[in-house]
């Protein structure tokens, strides 16, 4: 039986996450040892625990890599993903899949996207093929994204 009365400070502690750059709490728990054929040999797969708590927003950022999203645990998250042509969407991930939760997400390479919990935390997973590398990783301001995309109202 799940126990539901775990805390955040719990989870951190028991699945060992470290501070993330971009906002929130991670530790990657798999890296593929089979390598993809790119300019600076990745893995083909990475994998992560990506925790964050209430009040919390991720920075703005993108990955050259496709990403798919894991809902496991606690509040319901709200992912804003804004493509490389400027077309902006808001998903909810969670388990009311009837209320429109999705418990996964797939987010294409080089879409911006920021994440924030609907409530206490979430915690998610985040699955990265080719694997993730902190190299193909950029955060943006939101001010340098506004300018970006002037016809998006980004908050």
């Amino acid at each position: 039986m799940i126990d539901y009365k775990i805390s955040a400070d719990d989870l951190i502690s028991i699945l060992q996450l470290q501070p993330h750059p971009e906002g929130g709490a991670f530790r990657e728990t798999y890296r593929s040892p089979i390598k993809a054929q790119t300019k600076n040999d990745r893995s083909v797969c990475t994998s992560i625990y990506f925790l964050i708590r209430q009040r919390q927003t991720t920075a703005w950022h993108r990955v050259k890599s496709d990403e798919i999203y894991h809902f496991y645990f606690g509040a319901p998250i709200e992912l804003s993903l804004i493509s490389p042509e400027g077309h902006f969407s808001k998903h909810i991930l969670g388990t009311n899949v009837k209320n429109g939760e999705r418990p996964q997400l797939i987010v294409s390479a080089d879409h911006w996207q920021s994440a924030r919990s609907l409530g206490e935390f979430t915690l998610i997973g985040c699955t990265v093929s080719p694997g993730f590398d902190f190299l193909d990783f950029e955060m943006i301001a939101i001010e340098k994204l506004t300018k970006m995309f002037p016809h998006l109202k980004l908050d």
